[in-house]
């Protein structure tokens, strides 16, 4: 089985794909942000670095995608190669930090890799405010993630609820303005009861 997290810079999607694995003996997929060549130039130069980025990014979410196809395991992952591409990239471009050409290049790649996978059998959805993000991104203290613009984490939150609203497949939704799950057991055990609700559906 596959299950992911989505949801925008800093709104906990490592930590509770911990979280959850611990509980359920599933093997996490995460993101490993701090190993991307890329990273620290894209947040200096977005302009710059977008589509090197981006282009990294897909290449590591199929990588992964093709791994949890053949595994015999419970993969949670910390987030989706949809993500990547209905959110991340296409902010850019419509921010004007990634050139046409190289956008129509991405999309030519990605529509290749979407054709050839399945999404998720759950997605956990981790809806926070942009203040709510800030304190968490602050929170870990990545040297490469103090330069990260307002309006850029506002418009992938747009997006974000854009893209979440008109998504089909199984979803749960939570509030990490409202639920700490980081800290609070009492608030993982609400996430806990949802993603059981969910998953008694599926079988």
């Amino acid at each position: 089985m596959h299950i992911a997290i989505a949801g925008n810079i800093g709104s906990g999607k490592t930590t509770l794909a911990g979280l959850l694995s611990k509980h359920y003996g599933w093997q996490p997929q995460y993101e490993d942000a701090d190993d991307n060549p890329y990273l620290f130039d894209f947040y200096s130069d977005m302009n710059r670095w977008s589509f090197h980025l981006q282009m990294y990014f897909l290449g590591k979410r199929f990588k992964q995608i093709v791994e949890i196809k053949n595994s015999r395991n419970t993969i949670i992952q910390d987030r989706t190669i949809f993500e990547d591409a209905c959110i991340f990239a296409a902010n850019l471009h419509d921010m004007a930090l990634m050139a046409d050409t190289d956008y129509n290049t991405y999309l030519s790649l990605f529509e290749l890799m979407n054709s050839l996978i399945a999404p998720p059998d759950l997605l956990i959805y981790l809806r926070a405010s942009v203040p709510t993000l800030v304190r968490q991104i602050q929170k870990r203290g990545r040297e490469y993630e103090e330069g990260i613009r307002l309006d850029y984490l506002k418009n992938l939150n747009d997006r974000y609820e854009t893209w979440i609203e008109g998504y089909k497949e199984p979803k749960i939704i939570v509030d990490v303005d409202t639920m700490n799950f980081s800290d609070n057991p009492k608030d993982l055990s609400g996430v806990i009861s949802m993603v059981e609700a969910q998953l008694h559906g599926l079988f």
